[in-house]
Formats: structure tokens, sequence, C-alpha cells
């Protein structure tokens, strides 16, 4: 039944006045078009009302039901226009489309009907609004996908039927294997963002050179997969009388139209790695396997992320984005782009780079960041707080918003076009299709959006010309960095603003700018030391003693005069510098480790982390997830990763400390959980290297055989086993197993036991000690072993039981009280803790205890102590060794335990003096009072040492600190160590 010439009155009248003449134009053409290539939906009411908007919004659906409707059909007699497109559903579908195809030809033009078809789905579905903005994008994505990878599986075959298979050596056994064209989407097609007239930016590589074998004569490989791109891109880009499938751009390959159409992976590799510039990575951001070798494709991908992603925090990104948005708004100016919702003020563009800024700048040191889709990195700035959730609800409304109205417009005739119509009926076809009564309503949303967004972009990503519309720190602070204030009014200026010594601090920035490194500096990192040191100065200003923290901050700027990325990040972030100014002026240790790593300026970028370190299973699941980025064999970035990760967390505690969000107990609780996690890691790192060279270890007979458990453990002594940690302390280890001493490897390379585990021991302390460009991670002390440095590296449990019960000295026991597992098998960690409790509750001569304790203390202090002249008082006091001090505490804590211990079992539950201070005074082996005051004073010494560390000072003290305190460590230890005897 065909349709009537004229719509249904009613329906006209539902439509905006200015588009009632385009209405009753389309249903005409429709009812007048030639019934054997036309066609029009079933004939309900609700039918004709979306037949009539469909074909009035858009010329596009009208042309299509006019001339192709053999093409739509199916798509109203089956419903499935009603049908949301889910995952798959177009690779389905062609899969019908592909039967029987024997020509280029005729790919061509079941490639063209197949994608009429689709298109007119999703346009359909878009412009009445039954998809939302995810299902439009996708569906078109999908259908992107499927058009490529279809065309080039026909090609390829015909092509090796013509020119041979192309072969080449991907490994190095020298075996040659079949090669494929690798197709890597990008930009809106890489991030399955496609809009509904979009064309795709591709790029061509393939694994391996070589030639081709089996045809009619050989081919190099890149000869072959240039004629394979170029057939592609005819199949997919060349306009015909069924239209195109895709408009295809190969612009962003490496060298752009001067290179060759496909490039090898190694070709690949060389280009990004030695030319590579910042708009390229912009790009590979995006970037996905869309068709070919998707296996050969993503290890391309691993290969190429680090050019991507930088291990670094890297703002040079800011610039980079900025060069490119300026670039974008003079042709916005030059073409009268104001219209332009992708690239004018306000656009998608601007949004998509304040998402891809944070990528760049964020993303080698934040997985979640290294996504593609848009939606999904707003979504990540938010949970980790980079931008405020407001700001993210914004750009999220926004970019919808935006993305949606570029739909409406481009669905109009099926032409990318992302400007704002001129005429009142594609201004009310637009508006219709948005969902508003006129364009004046749709206008004032619209422009509501595009304030919001440029606002934004403006906060994160200001233009060079509003940067210097803004200023600098003003002229006097700008004059005396650059020389040119002259002597006495740059000393006057310093001397105002509270400059200790004003002379020797000019000297110092002379000095500076006269370093060789500054004079030799190229224009763009010169502009950003200028711009950055009279900001320094400035906030300088507002500390007590602005010349002896510049002095500190000397040290950092010298040693990133040739990385000034890290100066950007202070120039785009001037809270990090009050953090900085402010940090180094507390602390000399704090500005020594920046200096030594300026990574760690990152840190200064978010106040509430920096000053609330994160509790110990975040600090686990954090340094997991920057693991998880490094492959698996590279141990050298494995390292870096370690130190940075412990350097970073080290300085959160000490600035929390400083601030005094940290009390003592719980620095140390957190310096030593920070030491846990990183042993840990460093455990899988070598258990893993080493399973995968030799095998696992075997077991004692009858003992379960746990695939999970390396019965391997490491003991933490001393400091780590008391839980005590200062920011310079090293961790006291002993390494212990307790599979089968004389077993040997399950591997193809199987070695004994007794070897695997002390080349394991090895490498965790290769890993601890060696020295990298970032500096240690730890210094391992092993002497605590049994037997000390003559000693094994690994005992078994058996072995070390034995040694305890028969020949460790009494200090060695008293080491014992202060050692807990750390790291390694929890099972084997068991059964040292059974171990180490058997052994502290030995019942023992108290006598003989006492004498040995004591003939410690003396030899201790003899060679650590203070030296003090026979009758002369002692100069200075050392925290920890004299007379009264931390250590006679320990001491007298370690002698009770080891003396009471086998009639008050609980005394030897904790590892550290305060909680084992506690028990003895539960226990009554310690007056509660007096536990309490020795805990105070232990707690008080500490934190004087804490304090001091961060002022690069050691533990002597003036020789009246503590006096009182001291006093009552002494008589105690005469009352117990002395009168008792």
């Amino acid at each position: 039944m065909g349709l009537p010439i004229q719509p249904p009155q009613a329906l006209i009248e539902r439509l905006p006045s200015e588009l009632c003449t385009a209405a009753e134009q389309a249903w005409r053409t429709l009812a007048e078009a030639d019934p054997e290539r036309a066609f029009h939906p079933a004939e309900t009411q609700a039918d004709h009302n979306d037949l009539l908007r469909s074909i009035t919004y858009s010329d596009f659906l009208l042309q299509q039901l006019s001339t192709r409707g053999a093409a739509i059909r199916d798509l109203f007699e089956k419903g499935s226009i009603k049908q949301a497109w889910t995952p798959g559903s177009w690779s389905a579908s062609w899969q019908e489309h592909a039967r029987g195809i024997d020509a280029e030809e005729t790919l061509m033009r079941r490639l063209r009907l197949f994608r009429q078809r689709a298109m007119f789905h999703i346009v359909w579905r878009d412009l009445l609004k039954w998809a939302d903005y995810h299902e439009t994008v996708a569906s078109v994505s999908e259908l992107a996908d499927t058009c490529i990878e279809g065309a080039l599986k026909w090609l390829h075959e015909d092509s090796c039927s013509q020119w041979g298979c192309p072969m080449g050596r991907e490994s190095a056994k020298g075996q040659t294997v079949p090669q494929r064209l690798v197709v890597l989407g990008m930009g809106k097609l890489g991030a399955n963002e496609l809009n509904v007239s979009s064309d795709i930016d591709l790029i061509f590589t393939f694994p391996a050179k070589g030639e081709t074998e089996g045809g009619s004569r050989r081919l190099d490989n890149q000869q072959f997969f240039i004629r394979l791109g170029q057939r592609l891109v005819n199949v997919l880009d060349k306009q015909t009388a069924d239209g195109f499938v895709f408009r295809v751009d190969m612009r962003l390959r490496p060298y752009g139209q001067s290179g060759g159409l496909a490039l090898s992976f190694p070709a690949m590799e060389a280009y990004y790695q030695d030319q590579g510039r910042e708009w390229e990575r912009y790009a590979l951001i995006k970037g996905r396997i869309v068709a070919g070798d998707r296996k050969a494709g993503a290890r391309l991908m691993e290969t190429l992320r680090p050019f991507v992603y930088r291990r670094y925090i890297d703002f040079s990104a800011f610039e980079s984005l900025r060069e490119m948005k300026a670039m974008i708004n003079r042709q916005v100016r030059r073409k009268g782009l104001e219209d332009d919702i992708k690239l004018g003020s306000g656009g998608i563009r601007e949004v998509e780079f304040i998402a891809q800024a944070f990528q760049l700048i964020r993303g080698g040191r934040d997985l979640r960041l290294q996504v593609r889709e848009l939606l999904a990195v707003l979504d990540a700035l938010g949970q980790d707080n980079f931008l405020p959730e407001d700001v993210v609800d914004d750009l999220r409304r926004g970019y919808i918003f935006l993305r949606n109205s570029e739909h409406a417009l481009q669905g109009i005739a099926d032409r990318q076009t992302q400007k704002l119509p001129s005429d009142p009926e594609n201004r009310a076809r637009v508006a219709a299709i948005m969902g508003f009564a006129d364009w004046k309503a749709y206008l004032k949303v619209l422009d509501k959006h595009r304030a919001s967004v440029a606002r934004h972009f403006a906060d994160i990503i200001a233009s060079d010309e509003e940067e210097e519309a803004g200023g600098s720190a003003d002229e006097e602070w700008q004059g005396l960095w650059l020389g040119e204030l002259g002597e006495q009014a740059a000393l006057a200026a310093l001397q105002t603003h509270g400059f200790e010594d004003p002379r020797l601090a000019l000297e110092k920035i002379a000095e500076l700018r006269h370093n060789r490194a500054v004079e030799t500096m190229q224009p763009a990192p010169l502009k950003r030391l200028n711009y950055f040191m009279p900001e320094l100065l400035r906030a300088l200003t507002a500390v007590d003693s602005p010349a002896r923290t510049l002095d500190r901050i000397f040290p950092l700027v010298e040693s990133v005069l040739r990385r000034t990325a890290y100066l950007l990040l202070l120039n785009e972030n001037p809270g990090a510098l009050q953090q900085l100014v402010r940090l180094c002026s507390e602390s000399p240790w704090i500005a020594e480790q920046l200096a030594e790593t300026p990574l760690l300026l990152d840190e200064l970028l978010n106040t509430e982390s920096l000053y609330s370190p994160p509790k110990k299973a975040e600090i686990e699941d954090e340094l997991r997830q920057q693991l998880l980025r490094i492959p698996a064999g590279d141990l050298e970035e494995q390292m870096e990763c370690l130190r940075h990760f412990k350097k970073g967390h080290v300085l959160r505690v000490a600035a929390s400390e400083l601030r005094g969000t940290l009390p003592l107990m719980k620095v140390s609780d957190y310096l030593t959980w920070i030491a846990e996690v990183v042993l840990e890691q460093v455990v899988t790192i070598a258990w893993r290297t080493m399973v995968e060279r030799y095998g696992k270890p075997s077991v004692l007979a009858g003992k379960d055989p746990d695939p999970d458990d390396s019965h391997f453990a490491v003991i933490g002594y001393g400091k780590l086993g008391g839980i005590e940690l200062g920011y310079t302390s090293d961790l006291d280890l002993v390494f212990l197993h307790d599979a089968d001493p004389d077993g040997a490897t399950d591997g193809e390379k199987s070695i004994d036991n007794a070897v695997f585990f002390t080349r394991l021991g090895q490498r965790i302390v290769h890993i601890l000690s060696t020295q990298t460009p970032s500096g240690q991670l730890y210094e391992a002390d092993m002497r605590l072993r049994p037997s000390g440095n003559s000693g094994l590296l690994v005992t078994s449990l058996a072995a070390f039981e034995r040694y305890q019960r028969e020949n460790a000295w009494t200090w060695e026991h008293q080491a014992l009280a202060r050692s807990r597992w750390v790291a390694g098998s929890k099972r084997t960690g068991q059964g040292f803790e059974r171990i180490r409790t058997d052994v502290l509750c030995q019942a023992r001569d108290r006598g003989k205890l006492r004498e040995d304790v004591v003939s410690m203390r003396n030899k201790m202090r003899e060679t650590l102590g203070t030296k003090v002249k026979p009758g002369e008082p002692a100069p200075v006091f050392h925290l920890k060794q004299d007379p009264g001090g931390i250590v006679d505490i320990e001491f007298l804590v370690q002698y009770l335990i080891l003396a009471w211990a086998n009639d008050y079992p609980n005394v030897t539950r904790w590892s550290d003096n305060i909680r084992q201070l506690e028990e003895l005074g539960k226990s009554g082996v310690l007056d509660s009072t007096l536990t309490e005051r020795l805990r105070e004073i232990f707690i008080a010494m500490r934190s004087t040492i804490h304090r001091r560390a961060l002022q690069k000072l050691n533990s002597v003290v003036e020789a009246d600190a503590f006096e009182t305190e001291r006093q009552e460590v002494i008589d105690q230890w005469q009352h117990i160590m002395v009168a008792n005897k």
C-alpha cells in the first residue's frame, strides 16, 4: 500500500512551524518515489509519526527510503529498527553479506550496501532519540571495525593468491611465519567514539620484514603490505554509484603523507623512539588495533606504551596542548569557525584536551588513566581527585550534549560537519532533534555548556596569552632574577623581604643565573626558568628564613636545569611551589630528597594526600598497581619503580610529621608498613624470576606441596622487627626456608634447594641494596643471621631452631625479642614465630643472664657512646648510646623478657618496645607506674631523634637535655641490673 500524497494534518501540526513546509515536501517525495526502489514503514499511526519526523529531520533518511529501500526493508519488516544495537551485531550481520564475494568490485558493492543499511539504523534511532549517545558511538565504531576487518580479510587472501604469502622472522629461533597486516585505528575510532558521519584515521603496520612465498614472483613484505593497504583504502574510501564505506585518513602514520603506507614493527618502534613528536603521543592515546593480526598488534602497542605514557610526571604536555590549541584558535579565527562546536571555544576539542592532558601527564603512573574512552578518563579524574567532582560533572554533561548536537548536525545529510547552521530550517531541525521547542531554547543550553567547558579549559590549560595577561611575579622579583634591578636596589629588596644575608643571597642568585647550564639553555626551557625563579623568590618571603630556604632549594633547581618539565610542574601548580618552600624551610632532609629525586615533586600536588598517608592495605594496592604496568622481566624498571614509590611515601610521612598530623607511633608504623610492602614485592619479583629459571623447590616428605607457598620467609630484626623504623634506617634481615634442605627444584634446569634459596636471598639483597639512578632502596644488614657473616645467607627452619637452642649467644636472644615475620611465606613465618616463642620462654639463670646483658651494654657504650674523661661531665648526650638513653631502656626490656618469659609467656607476644613494656606491666614484672614512665621517656627521646633526622642532625644533643628522664632510666638500670646482683 502506498503513502497518501499528503501527511496527516495532525502530525504536521506537532512539528515546529519552520519545518511544516519541509515535512510536506519530504512526505510527497517519498509518496511519489519509484515503488521499485522506495520503501516506507508499516501503516500504524505511531509509525507515520516516526516516519514524518525522520524524513523531516534528515535528508539522508529520506534519500535512503526513496531510492535504496531494498537495503533497509528488513529493518522494519523484522522489527530490527526498534532493537538497540548490541556488541557483535554488525559483525554477525556482515557474515551474511560476505557470502559469495568473488571479486573486488563485488566486495565494494556489498560493503556499501551493508554500510547504508547499518547507518540508516544508527541515524534513525539517534535522531528519534531511541538511542542514547553511548549506543550511537559504539554502534558506529563497531560498524567501522566490521567493515575494515571484512574488507581486509578478503583482500589479504586475494593478494596472497596473486603475490604469495608474506613471511617473516619474528623470533630468535629464526623460523619464518606468515605475516598479516595490523590496522591501528586512531582518534575517535580507536576510542570507540565515532560520530555518525566520521572519517576513520588508520595506520598500517606489519610484524617483520621478509618476502612473499608461493606467488608468481617474490615481493618484499613492505611492498606486499603497501599494495594491500592501497587496495584496502580504495575499497573503503572510493566514491562509487553506491556511495562510500568510510572516508579514510592515513596522515597520522609515521612521517605523514611522505612516509610509507605500511611500516614494520621495528621501523614503527624506531620512529616513535627517535622522532616521535608530542602530538603523536596525544594521538596514540586513543590508538587501538581494529583489524588484522590483533595478537601481534597487542605486542606492538605494548612496546609503544612507554612513548605515550612516560613513567614520570610530564607537565610538558600542557605546553604541547597549548600550542595545538593556539594553532586551532588561529584556524578558527582565520576560517570563521566560531560556530564550530568541535573546534570553537568551549567545544568538543577542549574537553578532549583536558582529558588527554591528564593522561599524558599522569598516565604513566596511574593505570586508570590508560584508557581510550573520554568519559572513562573523566570518571578516573574524579575518582582520583585530580579534578573536583562538580568540574567532572560539568565536563561530562557538556561533552555528551556537544556530541549529541554533532550527531544531529551530521545526521541531517550524512555529512561530516560540526558547524552550527545559519538557515532557519536546519536550525529548527537541530533544535527539534535535540528535544527543544525552538532554536533559541536550544542555543541557550548550548551556550551554557560551551561557557562551562571554556571556563574549565581556561582554568586547567590556560593559553600563553592568558598567562601573559595574568602576569608572572611582579617586576621587582623579575628584575632581581634577571640582574636588571641594580645591586643596591636588589639588596634593599631582599632585606625588606626578610632575607637574612641579602648579599649572600644575591650572590647565590647571580651564580645560578651565570651557571653554564643556564647560559646554554634553549629558548623554551629558559622561558620556564625565567618564569619560575621570580615566583620562587616571592614565595620565599612567606617563610621565616628565606635565605636559608633558598640555599636548600638551589640544589633542586640545579638538578632540573636540563629537565625543566619539573619547573613546569611548579609553574602550573602554585600550591605545589608553596608546599616546596614550606617543607624545605622546615627540613633540609626533605630538600635533599627532592634534589636527589625531583620526581617526588609530584607528591606536592595533592595537599590532602601529602599530609595524610594511606593505610597499609592502600599502600599495598598502590604499589601492586604500579608494578603491573611494568613487564615481568624488566628488573631495572621494577627497581626504579620500587625506589620512587618508597621515596614518595616516606616524603608523605615526613611532611605529615612536620605538620603534626602524625604522632611518633604512627610515623614509625607508616615507615615500617612502607618497608614491609616493598619487601613483599621484592620477594615476589625475586621468587618469580628464580622459579621461571629453575622451577620450584621440593618440599619435605609428608608436607603439603602448596603450589602458592614459597616456603621462604623474611624475618625483620631491630627497628624493622620492632616497628620503629626511622627515615634513614637500614633493614636487619634474616632469611629462612622450610623446604627440603636436601631436595632440588623441579625445573628443566634443576638445582639443589640450598643453592636455589641462596641465590634467591642474593637476588633480594641485590634488589634492595643496588645503587640505581634513583638511589638505594634499603641497606640490607644480614649480620644477625645464625653465625653472622660466616653463616649461610638462607637458613632452614630446623637449622635455625637448632642454632638458637644450642649455639646462640645471649645478645642473639636479645635480638630475637625484637624480631618478627615481615614478608614471604606466612606458613614459614608461623614456624619462625613458634621457634621464637619457645626460645624466648626457655628457663634461664637470671644472674648469668644479667651479667651477659650488662657486659654487652658496657661494650656498646665504650664503642658507640660519648667519650668522657674521668672526673669530667659529659660534654653532650647521645640519645641512644649514653647512660640513661634509649638503648638502656631496650636492654632493660630485653633482659626482663628473657628472665621472666618462662613464667609469663605473654611478654613475648610483641616485638616492639612500647607494647613489650605494656605487657611487662600487665604481668607484674614491672610496676605499672614505672612502665608508663619508661614508655613516655622512650617516646620522647625517639621523637627527638625523628625530628633531628629531618634536620639532618645526628642523635647527639646538648649535655643538659633530658636530665630528669636520663636519671630516672639510670636509677632503674641500677635497681634492676646492678643492685639485684
